[in-house]
């Protein structure tokens, strides 16, 4: 592997970490790469009717309260952050 290939894939990466949010980058800790996870599918879950609908039946809901409910949840997915550690 060359120096240049080398290059070429840490300019995609980084790309792609500018792109997307989910992909993470080095100073992301696990609170927010769970938080990130946890958005996306509550996301998922919202846009596609018929998961939004399976999720109405089985909890007995509207699915305009299903959509609501997730929309609440996707402020606070994971809980509060934990406290920083200050160095």
């Amino acid at each position: 592997m060359q120096a240049s290939d080398r290059f070429n894939i840490n300019s995609q990466l980084e790309h792609l970490q500018a792109k997307y949010v989910g992909t993470g980058h080095a100073d992301l800790n696990r609170f927010e790469w769970a938080l990130n996870i946890q958005r996306d599918s509550y996301a998922s879950y919202i846009g596609h009717y018929p998961v939004l609908a399976y999720f109405a039946i089985a909890e007995n809901e509207s699915i305009g309260r299903e959509r609501y409910n997730f929309m609440q949840k996707m402020l606070l997915p994971c809980g509060l952050p934990p406290e920083r550690e200050e160095d």
